[in-house]
Order: C-alpha cells, then structure tokens, then sequence
C-alpha cells in the first residue's frame, strides 16, 4: 500500500512539472510546437511525469479530492508511455496550453490547505471487505500477467495501477 506521507511529495512533483510545461510553451505557437522536435518532446515527457505522480498519490487522496480528473490524468501518462494510441498534436497542445494551469492552480491548493501532517498519520480508511476486494484484485492480476494480457487490460479490468502491476 502506498503512504499517506508521500502524497505531498508527488503533489510538489506534479506541481514542479506543470511549471515546465507551462515556461516550455509560453509564448510559442502551436506551429513551432509541432515543428520543433525538442518542445515537443519536452512537453510530452513533463506531462508523462506530471501523470507518473498522479498515478502514485494514494487512492484515497485521488477518492477524497476529486477536484481533478486523476483517472484521466493517468490515463493520458499510460498514452504517452506505452504509445498503445497515438497522441496526436492537437490533443498534446491542448493538453499543455488549456489543462495544465488548471491543473497547477488546484495541486497549489493542495498544498497549501492540506494539513500535511495530520494527512501523513491518516490511517487506511479502508475497511477489511475492501483490502480483501484489492487482494483478490492482485491474485487476477498475477494470473493475467501469467496468461500475456497487455498492462493496459489488466489495469481497466482489475482497477490496480500499472505500477502495482508491475511489482507482481
């Protein structure tokens, strides 16, 4: 299981990322985004971490601030690193130019109104029905790992992180 104590950690990583994003492409046009390999790529690889962060907070943070679209946020990380769907230009420029301030603005929230130490001590509001629905969910996992399905299959069928996934 994750800790609580290492929700403001990756909160300063997403809130560190978006900055990036945000200076690589103030001031640039969507031609020299897609034309020049070095934004692009730079833009790509800081909304992969901002995503890599997201996907590390613990469930019950991304279940108790729902403010932001972590599924989706995740989910675009997955697009990126495993290039199983093509991002296309539009979609990456969207990405970086409309949803990242959004993004940093509500993670700046978090920061500041969380009590970061009393969050640190939380205990896993999970009750035992639900550690046994997550055991029972990384038994199927290791049994589809061992049959070849894809990452990607096992994270939408089971609910688990591909980082979970990957320890097994």
């Amino acid at each position: 299981m994750r800790e609580h104590s290492r929700d403001h950690g990756r909160l300063e990583d997403i809130l560190k990322y978006a900055k990036n994003v945000e200076q690589i492409v103030n001031g640039i046009t969507y031609e020299q985004f897609v034309d020049d390999i070095r934004i692009y790529y730079s833009v790509m690889k800081n909304i992969e971490v901002i995503g890599e962060a997201a996907n590390m907070l613990t469930r019950h943070f991304r279940e108790t601030h729902t403010e932001l679209p972590w599924r989706l946020i995740v989910s675009m990380r997955n697009v990126l690193v495993h290039g199983y769907a093509q991002v296309s230009d539009a979609d990456l420029w969207q990405t970086a130019t409309n949803d990242i301030l959004p993004l940093r603005e509500q993670v700046q929230r978090y920061l500041s109104d969380i009590d970061w130490e009393q969050w640190a001590q939380g205990e896993n509001p999970y009750t035992e029905i639900d550690n046994a629905v997550y055991k029972q969910a990384i038994e199927s996992a290791r049994r589809m790992k061992a049959k070849g399905y894809a990452v990607e299959d096992i994270v939408e069928i089971t609910g688990l992180t591909n980082e979970e996934i990957e320890r097994l």
